[in-house]
């Protein structure tokens, strides 16, 4: 990646956060050029709070990349899928628009300063059994240029890129062909270079922008034709279903703890009520004790006195 040889000290975002330091290092990037902030980008909290630290820790950036996100396949017959597609909007559309609220107003007021969404081109037309996916990347491409529109003459550029097939584990899921397939290592360096250039709006690669113009060209009847068949994305019932399962346990835990409670508190206040409206106060309860476990006095008999105050 050709980002620390330009001068350019970097800012990780990840959960795993010891896999991105991990990776940092691989790299021989010093240790003063880069640092990690563990997030998590679906968590809007989470997210706002690592580019926060970020300001306050290496100042404003001059590029804030949002490139997070999940792909999955839907069904909308199924009702778990509609988890899934909540799922999706929240880490690829308010995600990134978490990523870069931190940044907006400083680069604004320095007068400087570049946004980088990244999109795909499954946002220039829909696919079947990929309805969230690509709902989720359109909305991307539309709302970078929204933003573009409200930054223009602040000195802020606004960058959209849609990516074609990157060889990553997302796309190695996929069960159709996927034509232009880039390294994870040209597709970087080839965005680096659009980021450089500040252009607003770019596919990578330009094979793919090719196709996906003609693609958005195609009438209906003709695209649904072309699609007729393809193969659908992997849904992500299973996963959703596990998360609804631990959920319905902790709940189910959690009211198992609560009745507990509340059981012992209405124990508690019909024990205690008939003491409580008592005008004569109650003795303390260790002397009282004391009192009941005091020892009878029996006669004294050969071997069987020692033996009792024993076991008193």
């Amino acid at each position: 990646m050709a980002l620390p040889p330009a001068g350019f000290r970097l800012a990780l975002v990840a959960r795993r956060s010891s896999e991105m330091a991990d990776w940092a290092n691989s790299r021989g990037i010093p240790p003063e050029g880069w640092r990690v902030y563990g997030a998590d980008v679906g968590d809007t909290d989470s997210i706002v709070a690592a580019g926060t630290a970020c300001l306050g820790a290496q100042g404003v950036p001059d590029v804030v990349v949002a490139n997070a996100g999940i792909s999955i396949g839907v069904d909308t017959a199924e009702r778990s899928d509609l988890d899934v597609l909540a799922r999706t909007f929240a880490t690829n559309n308010v995600g990134l628009a978490a990523t870069f609220h931190p940044f907006v107003q400083p680069m604004a007021q320095r007068g400087s300063g570049r946004l980088v969404g990244i999109a795909s081109v499954a946002g220039i037309r829909g696919l079947p059994g990929h309805g969230g996916y690509c709902a989720s990347k359109a909305a991307v491409i539309s709302y970078c240029e929204s933003l573009r529109g409200e930054l223009r003459g602040s000195g802020v550029k606004v960058v959209t890129i849609s990516p074609g097939y990157v060889d990553t584990p997302l796309t190695r899921q996929n069960r159709y062909g996927m034509p232009f397939l880039m390294t994870p290592e040209a597709f970087a360096d080839k965005a680096f270079r659009t980021i450089e250039s500040g252009r607003s709006y770019s596919v990578i690669p330009r094979q793919m922008g090719v196709v996906a113009k003609l693609l958005r060209m195609l009438p209906d009847p003709l695209f649904d034709r072309v699609l007729a068949g393809r193969p659908r994305k992997h849904r992500g019932r299973r996963v959703v279903e596990r998360q609804e399962r631990l959920r319905r346990a902790c709940t189910q835990r959690t009211q198992r703890i609560r009745r507990g409670r509340r059981r012992v508190k209405e124990n508690f206040n019909r024990l205690w009520s008939p003491f409580a409206n008592s005008a004569k106060p109650l003795r303390p309860l260790r002397t009282a004790r004391r009192r009941r476990s005091a020892p009878t006095k029996r006669p004294a008999r050969a071997g069987l006195s020692f033996m009792s105050r024993e076991a008193q």
